[in-house]
């Protein structure tokens, strides 16, 4: 398994992390993925120490802490080899206090992660959305607290927009405070926007991607296609999907471009489109889920080989959408754009 380090930091990381979104079962404020149990939970985490995938991810929210609960039981005994990612921000409860990145609710929602969790340290503690009520001077001292405390390692956020990443980076500098390391963010070949300001942000403030829905909720594994009816037991219909309505005409010219890709390499289509992501700047780790073993094997094939330059050029062609304003200004002046082949 392949390691990258994680933005400016001295720490590193697999390509691959295993997301425990489909463990538990889901509640009122945070729909079922699937429904793995502890039994299964096991299995897959074993599945995914031997494949060299040793980084977990995880979030309070996922089936209110019953997720992390599940992954505290799959790893028990196995807290030396496992690396553990989780998040706070989004709401537990109705209580006011419950949401948020004030200081209040991340110090108690990072201790009942430990507690849920059953270890002593939290290794990538994210914000898992931007809090526009709390300070960001708060937030960051809060955190900068839990680390001096030894509760968790380094910090990252998610589904931050620009100017929320680069206000958090410049009060980081001002007071001396840990940095962001990394932004979780939503990012595959259908769906790249990312591209238009967060990758650049983060090639000039050395912020790793860690990729959550790469498959875009399950629209680029094969099964979306023209002619075919969608599965039955498909993740969007099972309320995993994300994002705008999908733009099917583009999600099949992608598909065929995958088809042809996936021909020539001898993979599946899914792991054709985790490898071209694991082939972007920044990108340092794709987060894979999975509701059974049969698709976490699959989804462990994407690494230990890389697609060709042609391939790469095929899906970008295939994938390509115009961006809104100002992107695509800045977009006709490609001498000023400081990431190499990014803009074609």
């Amino acid at each position: 398994m392949e390691y990258r380090q994680l933005g400016a930091s001295g720490f590193f990381v697999p390509v691959l992390s295993f997301g425990t979104a489909t463990f538990g079962g889901g509640n009122e404020f945070f729909k079922a993925w699937g429904s793995t149990d502890v039994t299964e939970a096991t299995r897959m985490v074993n599945l995914c120490l031997d494949a060299g995938v040793t980084l977990f991810d995880t979030a309070n929210v996922y089936s209110r802490g019953l997720s992390e609960e599940i992954l505290g039981q799959a790893i028990k005994g196995l807290h030396d080899k496992v690396l553990i990612s989780t998040k706070a921000t989004f709401p537990m409860s109705d209580n006011p206090n419950d949401v948020g990145s004030s200081r209040y609710n991340l110090i108690r929602e990072c201790e009942a992660s430990l507690k849920r969790l059953g270890v002593d340290h939290i290794d990538v503690y994210h914000m898992h959305g931007f809090d526009g009520n709390t300070p960001v001077e708060e937030t960051l001292h809060a955190l900068q607290d839990l680390i001096t405390a030894g509760k968790i390692r380094y910090i990252a956020c998610s589904n931050f927009s620009g100017w929320h990443l680069m206000k958090s980076l410049s009060v980081s500098e001002r007071y001396g405070w840990a940095r962001y390391v990394a932004h979780q963010a939503y990012y595959s070949l259908l769906d790249r926007e990312f591209e238009w300001e967060l990758m650049p942000l983060g090639v000039d403030q050395k912020v790793s991607t860690i990729v959550w829905s790469p498959l875009s909720s399950g629209r680029l594994t094969g099964k979306y296609r023209r002619g075919v009816e969608l599965p039955a037991d498909n993740r969007i219909t099972q309320g995993g999907g994300h994002g705008p309505a999908t733009d099917f005409e583009h999600l099949y010219t992608i598909v065929d471009a995958l088809d042809e890709v996936a021909e020539e390499t001898g993979k599946s289509i899914s792991q054709v489109a985790l490898n071209w992501l694991l082939q972007r700047p920044t990108v340092v780790n794709l987060i894979i889920g999975a509701r059974n073993e049969e698709q976490l094997k699959q989804n462990l094939g994407a690494v230990g080989w890389n697609l060709t330059v042609d391939q790469l050029k095929k899906l970008d062609a295939a994938s390509n959408r115009d961006p809104v304003y100002p992107y695509w200004h800045q977009r006709q002046n490609t001498k000023l754009n400081p990431i190499p082949n990014l803009y074609k």
